[in-house]
């Protein structure tokens, strides 16, 4: 047993000699994405500085780095080309409508530091959704499907594209109303308003029945804090008009849940009232005023 002690450390102490003499990292910074990664500055580099660093501290990072998502996926990288005219039109639709609104230091505060972005929707094989945003912490951002960025004016846009278009939207405004109410909690009541009607099958469950239940999207069914600021984003991408037409849309009747139209249309009403009072007391901001600024950012952009 002692020769095979003495064995044992001999085989160690030459295999940490092997490591000490072989692995030799005086070139460490060489690594990419440790350091050595290095490229000339383009006019984007310069002007993705001037416009989002400079004034709010954000860094929006394009350059390929597959680290920064799930590596059981098939993504793909965004086109070059695309990257300003997207991130131009979220600064106008999120940014600079609530600096308008709110001021630039209350936007500094509370804005995500890095905007990554992603060619291509990132598809859960699961259950068949498509992931088109993540957050970390309130400090990054992931945006998908930046390939696929069209608006007024561009070569071969289609009134459809404004789909995509919107859903980009949707996706950096749900997101920052994460971080705000993990900022200031809303009020608790709110997830009284639909007790017991969240779904974890969500996924199968369609825009109109999430309505008759009283939902903006199928996917505030998936909880009390996505409910939220599901609400927040629609509200604020689809504009005051937008919204009521989701209420005359539900029908009359009952839903096979057992919601009826009244409880549906009440539920969201409620729910509204509370974004709205929120938004007023926990940040001081007129939601109306803020939706009508963004829906007007918006429909520059797709009419």
């Amino acid at each position: 047993m002692k020769n095979i002690k003495t064995l044992l450390l001999l085989l160690t102490v030459a295999l940490f000699a092997a490591c000490a003499k072989d692995d030799d990292l005086s070139n460490l910074e060489d690594i990419p994405g440790l350091g050595g990664d290095s490229w000339q500055k383009t006019a984007l580099d310069k002007w993705l500085y001037d416009t989002l660093v400079v004034p709010y501290n954000i860094e929006a990072k394009y350059k390929w780095d597959q680290f920064e998502f799930d590596l059981n996926k098939t993504l793909v990288p965004p086109q070059e080309a695309m990257v300003k005219p997207a991130l131009q039109s979220i600064k106008k639709v999120w940014i600079d409508t609530y600096v308008q609104e709110a001021g630039i230091e209350f936007f500094r505060k509370n804005s995500p530091k890095f905007l990554i972005l992603c060619g291509s929707a990132s598809w859960n094989v699961d259950n068949g959704t498509i992931t088109l945003g993540t957050a970390e912490g309130g400090r990054k951002v992931v945006l998908y499907s930046i390939n696929s960025f069209r608006i007024k004016g561009m070569p071969n846009y289609k009134p459809s594209d404004s789909a995509t278009l919107k859903q980009i939207f949707h996706v950096i405004e749900h997101e920052f109303g994460h971080i705000l109410h993990q900022t200031i909690l809303y009020p608790p009541a709110f997830k009284n308003i639909s007790a017991g009607r969240y779904s974890a099958n969500w996924t199968n469950i369609s825009d109109d029945e999430a309505h008759a239940n009283g939902f903006i999207t199928p996917y505030a069914m998936s909880g009390f804090d996505d409910d939220f600021v599901e609400m927040i984003s629609l509200m604020l991408t689809d504009g005051r008009a937008g919204f009521e037409r989701l209420i005359a849309s539900i029908p009359e009747g009952t839903a096979a849940s057992g919601v009826t139209q009244a409880q549906a249309i009440s539920a969201l009403r409620q729910k509204e009232a509370m974004v709205v009072a929120y938004f007023k007391t926990a940040w001081k901001i007129d939601f109306y005023s803020l939706q009508t600024k963004k829906r007007k950012a918006v429909e520059a952009l797709i009419y």
